[in-house]
Parts: C-alpha cells; sequence; structure tokens
C-alpha cells in the first residue's frame, strides 16, 4: 500500500435511522439530522442511508426521502444510498429520484446499489411482485442507469428528466464476490458491507482488485469498508454501550427483532452460547473502545486489507453518546491520516 493511499483515508457514516425503544421513527429522523449535522462539522466525507423494509428497527425504507431531508439540513457533506437496492424499483424511476437530488444538490449525492431485497422473502413479494426474479437482471439495471445519467441519451425514446446529463457517482455494493466482479468488470468502487457480512470480505476485495477495470468513472479499483464502531473515553463504556447492537444481532439472528435497546451491565443472560457465537461472527470486523485501543485495532485493519476508505456505522442508545463515538472516531481517523 502506497504511502498516499496510507495517509489519505476518508471517513464516513451509514446511518439507518435506527428506531430505539420507546423513540419513533419521527425522533430517528431529528437524531439523523443532528448527526449529519455534526459529523459534517467532525470531518466526514459520506452520510449514507440504507434501503430495509419491515424491520422495527430501521425507518430509512424510504431512502430517497430521506437523503433528501439531510442534504436539506447539511452544507458540505456526500449524501447518499448505501445503499438503493435497485431490483425493487424501476431503473428509470431511480435515475429521476436521483437527478433530482443532484439537481437540487449539486456535486453532493452518491448513488450506491445493491443486489439484495434489504428484507425478508414475504416482504421482497410484496415489493417485488412478479419481479421476484429482478435481481438477475442487476448488471443490465445498473447499465441502464448509467445510459440514462449519459449525455448521449438524449436521443433515446426514454430519457431521465432531471437526470441525463449528471454527474452521479454510482457505487457498487455487496457482500459477496459476485458484487467484486460486477464492480471491477464496470470499473466502479466498491463498498462492502463487513459491518454484518464479514465472511467474504477479504476474498472479495482481492477478487474485485485483481479484476478490475479502469473506466471513465474510476481508473484504479476503490474499495470502501463498512465496519461497527462504537467509542467512548474508556473501553469499559465503549463496552457497555456496544451491548445495544450486541442485543440488535441477537435479535436477528433469533428472528425476535426489536427496536435497538438500551446497554446492559452484562449479556450473559441474554444471550445463548450459540447467539453469542453467530453474533460474534457477524460483528468480526467491530472496534469497540477508547480512541487509544480502535486507534490501535484499526490502523491495524487498515494496513492488513489496504482498503480507500472507511464507512462507520454505529448503533448506540443514546443519541449523545452516539454522537461523542462518531466525535472520537474522527479523531482516531485524524491521527492515524497523520501519522
Amino acid at each position: 500500500m502506497s504511502n498516499n493511499q496510507q495517509h489519505n483515508i476518508p471517513y464516513s457514516v451509514l446511518d439507518l435511522a435506527t428506531i430505539v425503544e420507546d423513540k419513533t421513527a419521527a425522533d430517528s429522523f431529528k437524531n439523523s439530522l443532528d448527526l449529519a449535522q455534526q459529523t459534517e462539522a467532525f470531518g466526514y466525507k459520506r452520510f449514507w442511508l440504507a434501503e430495509h423494509h419491515n424491520m422495527v428497527s430501521v425507518a430509512s425504507s424510504a431512502t430517497v426521502v430521506l437523503i433528501g431531508y439531510i442534504a436539506g439540513g447539511t452544507k458540505t457533506i456526500r449524501v447518499g444510498s448505501g445503499g438503493i437496492m435497485l431490483p425493487n424499483h424501476a431503473a428509470l424511476i431511480v435515475a429521476e429520484q436521483f437527478g433530482t437530488l443532484e439537481s437540487i444538490y449539486p456535486g453532493r449525492i452518491d448513488l450506491g446499489l445493491g443486489r439484495a431485497p434489504g428484507t425478508d422473502q414475504t416482504t421482497a413479494m410484496a415489493i417485488r411482485g412478479a419481479n421476484m426474479n429482478a435481481s438477475f437482471n442487476f448488471p443490465q439495471d445498473v447499465q441502464m442507469l448509467q445510459n440514462l445519467f449519459s449525455s448521449d441519451n438524449k436521443n433515446s425514446k426514454v430519457r431521465a428528466i432531471p437526470g441525463e446529463g449528471l454527474d452521479i457517482p454510482i457505487w457498487i455494493l455487496g457482500s459477496s464476490p459476485d458484487s467484486a466482479m460486477l464492480a471491477a468488470a464496470m470499473g466502479l468502487p466498491y463498498a462492502f458491507a463487513s459491518h454484518f457480512a464479514p465472511t467474504y470480505f477479504k476474498q472479495a476485495i482481492t477478487l474485485y482488485r485483481e479484476n478490475f477495470k479502469s473506466s471513465k468513472h474510476l481508473q484504479q479499483p476503490y474499495v470502501m469498508a463498512c465496519v461497527n464502531i462504537v467509542a467512548a473515553e474508556t473501553d469499559s463504556e465503549a463496552n457497555r454501550l456496544a451491548t445495544s447492537v450486541m442485543q440488535l444481532f441477537k435479535g436477528i439472528i433469533s428472528g425476535q427483532r426489536k427496536p435497538l435497546p438500551p446497554p446492559v451491565d452484562s449479556m450473559d443472560n441474554i444471550w445463548s452460547v450459540q447467539e453469542e457465537a453467530a453474533a460474534r461472527q457477524m460483528l468480526t470486523y467491530s472496534f469497540f473502545g477508547s480512541a487509544e485501543k480502535i486507534k490501535k485495532d484499526l490502523k491495524h485493519f487498515i494496513e492488513a486489507t489496504g482498503i480507500n476508505e472507511i464507512m462507520a456505522t454505529t448503533h448506540v442508545y443514546d443519541h449523545q453518546a452516539r454522537v461523542n463515538s462518531y466525535r472520537i472516531f474522527s479523531q482516531v481517523m485524524k491521527y492515524i491520516n497523520a501519522s
């Protein structure tokens, strides 16, 4: 890894507009905007929102609407999708929506695209209906989006107005080698969901780099990894705050999803041995602790993977503690980039 890569790693935010216990989606949206404003001041590059459906702890289902809300309340931070689940939508509609966003907030909108439904199969059926096999058309749909954004499309019978001729960066999101190969073949930046799907992370980014073909969008491969971060003044306080995300993942594994719960002193009586093992595997790329601990662990992670950018997602029950975690993490990244 070159010194240029090592010392200039942007850091970004993935937000799910998490609904916490005893609060509402409206509370989550206010907190998301406040977090975006604070992280903008902390030097974060992007603030991405993820499309999920039928999840009681996630309020970012109408992702495009939220992107507009966040972009409207900030000034410089890039705002985008991490991601839009493209098979849930017609490419033309996505092009028009993001063309509208880019027209209102020029130079600040990112379009991250995923193939998964962002939900369970029953809900996916409710969304996609007769288009349940739309995921097989994902590569063609990404290409269609590129065509719709191209100024060369002006003579086509189907045009994205607004959208046509606008420079909206497209990212491929993924959690498997398939998405890595697509991003490589299309010469697009690649964002990996290592915050919940760590299994294929190293294999996928290796395949992406080895098979990357430069394009007019990108000359060299560009990898962003999303990781779980919970930072606090002390290791013990961070570990206590992190019990909220541990409970969240326990609910995912057991099928008993709930809003994000408050932290607890011990997880011992909350999860079984099997649930703990499964949750900790999903949380492989998680950094919980004080600034000093995260500096050490994160530096090793960056050196081992050679990532170009890091995206932090932080599930913390108390909003101010969550903001503080992002503040500490920004200081860690500034230290790493300066060292």
